[in-house]
């Protein structure tokens, strides 16, 4: 079933007084499915974040659509925005973006504070997600007591409690070192597995290798895509640097480039040049 479907869309700002117009995206378009874990990446400047942006309903397009589990992001008013985010998606993103003045526990709960919950409620949820997590032992403890991992993970945790329809990650690797990454990715694997649906932005191919599906971005449009169909994650990390050096290979030349091979389900997709 589909939980998410972008339909054309397009993102142009003008700059101060109105000088010069950016196009940032051109006409973006793709669907993920509920439960699906998909990667978007792209270098800087390829309309990554304006896209992440619109997801979110942080920002809004010049033109197209956004459908987030049937409804049309545009429709959701100004006054209604916040709930419908609180509600419907959850985030994590690179600098964690914890209070510091804030327990861990109450860094977690707050999305759960703010939307009326129970406290037994609360509490039933805090246990189940900090276990899943591992991070039972660090709920008293404050955001600058614990480790860059840990504290993502309570991120994690805080993106989750709400029980979104679909956790938008921004670069979630990108602070931590190589074993917290690690750990912080079978985290997201795992919670795929029970069926949380995840949309990542990432620059990491080892952050990317971990997702069923990987989009990248170019110009501001959807590039080329790879599925990984029966690929171990080693197979698909070798597929997606094979991508990215072609596709930085083909933006230096000019060239047309084909598409790796044995990329399951990408038939006929092709890649698509500067528009």
């Amino acid at each position: 079933m589909e939980i998410l479907k972008v339909n054309d869309l397009k993102k142009t700002y003008t700059t101060r007084f109105g000088g010069n117009q950016v196009q940032a995206l051109k006409g973006v378009s793709f669907s993920v499915d509920a439960g699906e874990y998909v990667a978007i990446m792209g270098e800087s400047g390829s309309g990554k974040t304006t896209l992440l942006n619109i997801l979110a309903a942080l920002d809004k397009p010049t033109s197209g659509s956004v459908f987030l589990d049937g409804k049309q992001l545009s429709n959701v008013g100004e006054d209604e925005l916040a709930k419908f985010r609180r509600d419907n998606l959850g985030f994590v993103f690179q600098e964690f973006n914890l209070l510091d003045t804030f327990s861990i526990k109450d860094n977690i709960l707050l999305p759960l504070v703010l939307g009326g919950i129970g406290l037994n409620e609360m509490k039933k949820r805090l246990e189940k997600v900090a276990y899943e997590l591992g991070i039972s032992d660090i709920l008293s403890k404050f955001p600058y007591e614990v480790s860059g991992g840990q504290k993502q993970r309570a991120a994690a945790a805080r993106a989750l409690i709400t029980n979104p329809k679909l956790v938008l990650a921004d670069e979630p690797t990108g602070a931590l070192d190589s074993r917290s990454s690690s750990e912080l990715l079978r985290v997201f694997s795992n919670i795929n597995k029970q069926g949380q649906t995840i949309l990542m932005v990432t620059h990491s191919t080892d952050a990317a290798s971990n997702a069923d599906r990987v989009l990248f971005i170019r110009d501001g449009v959807v590039f080329h895509q790879i599925f990984r169909g029966d690929s171990t994650n080693e197979e698909l990390y070798k597929k997606i640097s094979d991508t990215l050096t072609m596709l930085r290979t083909a933006g230096d030349t000019g060239a047309s480039i084909k598409t790796p091979g044995n990329c399951a389900g990408n038939e006929g997709l092709g890649v698509r040049g500067q528009e």
